[in-house]
């Protein structure tokens, strides 16, 4: 049921949407043209903290606000995908790929050129899934909303997979970085899908090669930004990330010239209503992708 309250704001099964709310919502549908129905509901619920008490994300009742919101005209939505049916089996298969290999040592220089292969075709998402799963300390999830995965390859020895990056839609409120932007929450709303999270990181514990971390953030920095724009029809300005201060320092990404903002309040990318104080506090990093990206992000520009 959906009930309207004024002109800004909805009531919809039991929810109250403000007009930043909805501001943010069609924003998302505006500059996501890469992503399904079921991806664009995933997203906002995880943006908006819309769940079930068992912390679950409301999709299904979001796809039908969003289905609304077209209905009055707000927003349009892509067409409807034929997707894997509910129930369908989704889990990470481990098989011969993704082995522990050879010890790769060095430097960059020793195993170059170094490069970032755009993840497509079915079997470079099941290596990338398979490596992820086995070998990063968060696993494998499903990636919620925007999202671009690479493998990590270096010429010598040729073709060698050495790694995996993920980019993905960005916090919803992180204090540190919220400061060091300066901006409002209605613009944060508006300008938020300009920031791309650097949600995944690996290289695989058997590749010791100096500097190759900090060589591939280098190469993240000049290459995704033109893949996310053709996936999504969204120019990013900047890359942030959170470190696990208790497991790295952050070593690679100071020598990639990444900005250290300070330590967020340990409640997760998402925790809005503050429900998990204190829990796993990460160190924000943040990385301009042009020298006036604050000025772009406040709207100045």
């Amino acid at each position: 049921m959906t009930t309207v309250t004024d002109s800004t704001q909805i009531v919809f099964k039991g929810r109250t949407f403000s007009a930043e709310d909805l501001a943010l919502i069609r924003q998302l549908v505006a500059q996501s043209r890469g992503l399904s129905r079921q991806e664009l509901a995933n997203t906002v619920c995880e943006l908006l903290d819309w769940r079930r008490p068992n912390g679950g994300l409301k999709t299904w009742e979001c796809k039908e606000l969003l289905g609304e919101l077209e209905a009055r005209g707000q927003l349009q939505l892509p067409a409807l995908r034929v997707t894997r049916p509910r129930g369908s089996r989704t889990s990470v298969e481990r098989t011969g790929r993704g082995e522990r290999g050879a010890a790769l040592v060095g430097t960059v220089r020793d195993v170059a050129p170094v490069g970032l292969r755009l993840v497509s075709s079915p079997e470079e998402r099941a290596l990338w899934r398979e490596l992820i799963a086995r070998y990063h300390y968060l696993g494998h999830r499903v990636a919620f909303g925007a999202h671009l995965r690479y493998l990590i390859e270096v010429a010598h020895p040729a073709g060698t997979v050495v790694g995996c990056v993920q980019l993905s839609s960005p916090a919803w409120k992180m204090a540190p970085r919220d400061r060091w932007i300066g901006w409002s929450e209605a613009v944060r709303a508006a300008q938020l899908q300009r920031v791309v999270n650097n949600s995944r990181f690996l290289l695989l514990p058997w590749v010791e090669v100096r500097n190759l971390a900090s060589h591939v953030l280098g190469l993240v920095a000049r290459e995704a930004p033109a893949h996310w724009q053709r996936a999504y029809a969204v120019e990013p300005v900047l890359l942030e990330t959170l470190v696990d201060t208790e497991r790295f320092a952050g070593t690679c990404y100071r020598a990639a010239n990444w900005r250290a903002l300070g330590r967020t309040q340990g409640r997760g990318r998402q925790d809005r209503h503050h429900r998990r104080h204190g829990h796993a506090c990460k160190q924000v990093f943040v990385h301009p992708l042009r020298p006036d990206a604050r000025e772009v992000l406040r709207g100045e520009c």
